[in-house]
């Protein structure tokens, strides 16, 4: 089932009686991400809960990135707080624009009320993932395991080291792996513009599929060229993390390809109906949410038809949730 309308006609005669609740909850890396903004040790984020009058519930995540142009989770808990208790699916309208995670958890979760609710097993099995590769030179050792678990499509961060050692070890990572697998960079915005350009001539020498922002969002016109230069595609990704962004960079001439974390980018209705009316080259990607955010990127990702894997391939980087997630939460909280 696709992602419907705001303007549906289920939420024009939704009764205005439903229950908003809310719980946060922590859950730490297996070892801290390094960021350009330091180290990431624990994931925050919290889950939304809305309940029909005649019982059923949907789920919704707010998974901020604030780094990435999302609201912090204080304020989005601000905000959601402010609406506990008896809720409208009207009241989706009245989100603001910059808590674009806000708008993903409360839409996502009063659809989930009349659909199955999607989850990591279905991420699994019904989408092509893209396998995450440890940073440096452990890509090496670490691509095998990858490829035995099936995945087709391999990811690198580069920009963290030595850009000699990195493009070394890309030219034996590439040599190693068979000709069949695609193989991304994703450069965080991290380079130069003369950084950028030695790294794509080397992608394009070795059948690169993407390399993601190589420069920052500021640097958009020479992205732009740099894109029609060279015969390896630069992805955006923190050029379009939220709707806004994507917005004014498809209005700015930007025909290539979109990595959008639906988590963090606003209203998943009108995120699907801005890539299909323009007919976006689309790759969805991971916020580092649970399930419950998985779940409804997964139904994203069946109504935009991408065909590229997507990045959701990073379970392994954090702590195991309780089978039970996310009822548990609010199991914990009743036992207090």
């Amino acid at each position: 089932m696709g992602w419907p309308p705001r303007s549906s006609s289920a939420m024009a005669s939704s009764p205005n009686c439903y229950q908003l609740d809310i719980r946060t909850y922590r859950r730490p890396f297996k070892q801290p991400l390094l960021t350009s903004h330091g180290k990431w040790s624990i994931r925050e984020g919290a889950i939304v809960r809305i309940t029909h009058p005649q019982g059923t519930v949907g789920y919704g995540e707010i998974a901020p990135i604030p780094w990435f142009g999302s609201e912090s989770l204080s304020e989005a808990l601000d905000f959601c707080r402010s609406l506990e208790g008896e809720w409208s699916p009207e009241q989706l309208d009245g989100i603001p624009n910059r808590l674009p995670a806000c708008q993903f958890a409360l839409e996502s979760a009063w659809h989930a009320i009349d659909t199955e609710r999607s989850n990591q097993n279905e991420v699994q099995s019904m989408l092509d993932i893209c396998g995450l590769l440890p940073s440096g030179h452990l890509a090496l050792e670490a691509f095998p395991l990858l490829l035995q678990q099936g995945h087709t499509t391999l990811k690198w961060k580069i920009g963290l080291g030595s850009p000699s050692q990195e493009q070394g070890w890309l030219q034996q990572l590439r040599a190693a792996l068979p000709a069949h697998i695609g193989l991304r960079l994703d450069a965080n915005g991290g380079f130069d513009a003369d950084g950028a350009v030695q790294w794509l001539q080397l992608c394009d020498r070795l059948d690169i599929e993407f390399l993601e922002q190589p420069l920052p969002p500021s640097e958009f016109r020479t992205l732009l060229q740099l894109d029609q230069a060279f015969m390896t595609p630069i992805a955006l990704d923190e050029s379009v993390a939220t709707l806004q962004g994507l917005h004014c960079c498809y209005h700015q001439g930007w025909r290539g390809i979109y990595v959008i974390k639906p988590a963090i980018c606003g209203s998943p209705s009108k995120v699907s109906r801005f890539c299909l009316e323009h007919q976006l080259d689309v790759v969805l990607s991971s916020s580092l949410e649970s399930p419950v955010g998985q779940g409804a990127c997964v139904t994203l990702a069946r109504t935009l038809d991408s065909h590229r894997a997507i990045g959701f391939g990073i379970d392994h980087l954090l702590q195991p949730i309780p089978d039970n997630w996310p009822d548990c939460l609010w199991l914990e909280s009743s036992t207090e």
